[in-house]
């Protein structure tokens, strides 16, 4: 008894990682060398190791922002040590993930490049590490409504608020507005300086754009032609699950997947019209001149 529920969990387990990395249940189900079984079976292991993932106990501590003092600073000297660029904690971004369309608020789900899918916000450290993964998003939702949303928002602008003189800021592409706690590029380089800090800049938020294109590398079920049958909620723990074991390879030196042409058509987020951002920053002006700031002193000091 012992060894069939231990080859029946063995068996769900290679059956929903097989899915994870293909994205077919056709290369899974059948005749099969690797694991061959019903697709009604396929079904349910990859529900069952879903949900088993997305377990608060391993997806919480698996996928896992910083929330001391310590753990941020942490990260800041990673990434100066890594780039000389100081304040820097992590890079942000969104990514579309295809679905299905869903049988409620289709239309939400269409996004900018006209296929259903969800938007999800991906915050990741130097080494490619995933810190967060919000999947819960449709896919005309805009990269910074997302952001707002975020608990890991208030979260930076409260430390920023507690001690405004201890700098830790996310790095986001200018589909987000410009705060101490969220740089962007500079909008109109001036000179010489302002271009070296966008060019610099931009180097090292590419981190967030490899990271994305490591995952869907690892896990095809999330690529573009690998649209996820499932409704949105489902597809959102698969994407979570994604990420896990993403960083367990990370966390174990698992090499990376080799592909010689990489991912190709990353579909990175949803970008509000430039003047939905403008207006955004208009707002909460005084923050908006701290950030500057804070860019103004990189520039000045560091690069």
């Amino acid at each position: 008894m012992v060894f069939l529920i231990c080859y029946t969990f063995n068996k769900s387990v290679l059956a929903a990682l097989r899915f994870y990395a293909s994205g077919s249940y056709q290369e899974i189900t059948g005749s099969n060398s690797f694991v061959a079984i019903s697709q009604s079976s396929m079904s349910r292991c990859i529900k069952e190791v879903t949900n088993a993932l997305n377990r608060p106990e391993i997806l919480g501590m698996t996928v896992r922002y910083p929330l001391t003092i310590e753990e941020l600073e942490a990260l800041r000297t990673s990434f100066y040590m890594k780039y000389r660029f100081p304040g820097a904690v992590g890079c942000i971004d969104c990514t579309h993930i295809s679905v299905v369309a869903p049988q409620e608020n289709e239309h939400l789900y269409v996004n900018r490049k006209g296929y259903h899918s969800l938007n999800v916000q991906l915050i990741c450290d130097t080494n490619l590490k995933i810190l967060n993964c919000n999947a819960r998003f449709p896919g005309a939702t805009h990269d910074a409504y997302i952001w707002r949303q975020s608990p890991i928002s208030n979260f930076m602008e409260n430390m920023y608020r507690r001690n405004p003189g201890n700098v830790f800021f996310l790095m986001g592409d200018s589909g987000y507005p410009t705060r101490p706690w969220l740089l962007t590029p500079l909008g109109n380089p001036q000179n010489a300086g302002d271009q070296r800090y966008n060019e610099q800049f931009c180097s090292i938020r590419s981190t967030i754009e490899r990271c994305n294109g490591v995952l869907k590398s690892r896990f095809r079920c999330l690529i573009r032609h690998r649209t996820l049958h499932y409704d949105p909620v489902m597809a959102g723990k698969i994407i979570n699950a994604c990420c896990v074991l993403h960083n367990f390879c990370i966390n174990n030196n698992i090499p990376e997947v080799d592909e010689p042409h990489g991912v190709q058509e990353p579909d990175y987020g949803m970008y509000a019209a430039e003047n939905f951002v403008d207006n955004i920053q208009r707002a909460v002006h005084p923050d908006l001149d701290v950030a500057r700031q804070i860019q103004r002193n990189i520039i000045n000091n560091f690069i």
